[in-house]
This record gives C-alpha cells, structure tokens and sequence, in this order.
C-alpha cells in the first residue's frame, strides 16, 4: 500500500487525526500515515461481523500477524507493508499486541467492570497509539510515560464523543453513565492531561504531530467534567472554527 492509500484511508474514517497529520512534515506523514491506516484495519476487525467469535477470529490474525512483525516477517497485506519501518522492532510489536487484545471488548456486548477496566482499554488502545506514533517519530523512552497518559486522556475524549453511537450499537461503554459518574471520569481525564503537560520537557518536539492528534481533549473533557449532560445530548464537540484555532496555536506554539 502505497502512503498517499494509507492517507487517503486516514482521510475518510478518521478526518480529525488527518486533519492533523496532514500539517505535518513528509518525513512524519510517511510514518504516521501508515500506522494510523494499520490501527483502522485492527479497529475494523473488531467491527467486522455480527458474529463476535468472527470478530475474535481476524483479530486473532491481526495478533499474530503484528507479532512476526516484531521478529522482522509478516503475512502479505498492504498496510503492513506500508508499515515496513516496524519490522523486526520488538516493541512496537508489543505495544499494537495490546492494543489488538483490548480490541477484544469490541466483539461483544459486555460492559466494563468498573472504570479501571475502561482506563485499561484507553491506555492499550489511544494511549499506546499514541506512544507507537511518538515513538516512531524519534521520542525516547523518557517520553513514554507522558505520553501514554495524554494519549489515554485524549482517547477518553474521543471514546465520550462516542457514547451515544456505541450504545446504539447495542455496546455499554460506560461502567456508569449516570452524570455523577461521567464528571468523575471527565476530570481524571483532565487529571492525567495535567501529569503529562507537567513532564512536558521530557517530550522532544519532534514527536508533536503524534501528540497534537489529542489537542481538543483538554477542552472536551472540561465541558464533559462541567456539563455531564452533553453526553447524551451529543453536544460535547466545540464547533470546526474553534477547534482548527485550538489546533493552529497549539502547532505554533507547541504546547499539546
């Protein structure tokens, strides 16, 4: 698969992190374009039938698949050819591993056990996405633990702005979805983006495209924390002009 495949597929189901990346350097888009185009692919296994044990079948491919990636092989498929600057790097292998495995919830109907469990699926999922992009970009492993917390705080965002879609997917993304219980999750949110920024020097600035895909979180989250409501009203995103402004400023200055 050629880059301008996996931009294009990045463009179509995931416009917000393609606006983004999209501004960014070539050398970064030849890396970040792929591995946004081989997260759809494992995000759409997960999607794939109505059969969870079918679902749980070509994630099982992804796994193994993404597993001879990390010792230098891997089955013929686009993406993953796409993806050859990964090949034979252990720890990107582990780190799309987890996030193939916590893709398994996305099979079936059950909800979370508690708002850990949920944490879990954001750090594996958003979390580690964002680190493999930070990673692959050039960020040591000194970045990783900032990273990982704004990656998951920004995939909680993303996951409220979902709630009403998920759930008329017959899935229960929140393990409480009472107000109460969504401020709460809100504002461990905004607490885990407040970490991250307080280790920002540890982040080289090299790998701001991969961070910048999560500059709406903050601002998501506070209205989720302030006005619980929104979630279900489906109101929680700010309006385009106020989001490519947030997104500008933050690519000027910096600052995710």
């Amino acid at each position: 698969m050629t880059l301008e495949s996996c931009r294009e597929m990045v463009a179509e189901a995931d416009p917000d992190r393609h606006a983004v990346t999209r501004a960014a350097s070539d050398a970064a888009q030849a890396v970040l374009y792929p591995i946004y185009a081989l997260n759809l692919e494992i995000a759409r296994a997960a999607w794939a039938s109505d059969e969870p044990l079918v679902c749980e079948m070509r994630l099982q491919w992804w796994a193994d698949a993404v597993a001879a990636l990390g010792q230098g092989v891997a089955p013929p498929h686009p993406v993953l050819e796409a993806c050859g600057f990964l090949r034979g790097d252990l720890g990107a292998a582990a780190i799309l591993g987890d996030l193939v495995e916590a893709r398994r919830w996305d099979c079936w109907a059950d909800p979370f056990a508690d708002s850990n469990a949920l944490w879990r699926h954001l750090e594996a999922t958003g979390g580690g996405l964002m680190w493999l992009a930070a990673r692959a970009l050039g960020a040591g492993p000194g970045a990783e633990a900032a990273v990982r917390a704004f990656g998951s705080a920004a995939a909680l965002a993303g996951w409220l702005q979902a709630v009403p879609a998920l759930t008329a997917h017959g899935r229960h993304p929140l393990p409480d979805p009472s107000p109460g219980a969504v401020a709460s999750l809100a504002r461990a949110g905004l607490a885990r983006i407040a970490t991250a920024r307080a280790q920002r020097r540890a982040v080289p600035r090299v790998a701001l495209p991969a961070l910048l895909t999560g500059a709406e979180a903050a601002a998501t989250l506070t209205r989720a924390a302030r006005e619980p409501g929104r979630l279900a009203a489906g109101t929680l995103p700010r309006s385009e002009f106020a989001r490519r402004g947030t997104l500008a400023w933050r690519a000027i200055t910096g600052l995710w």
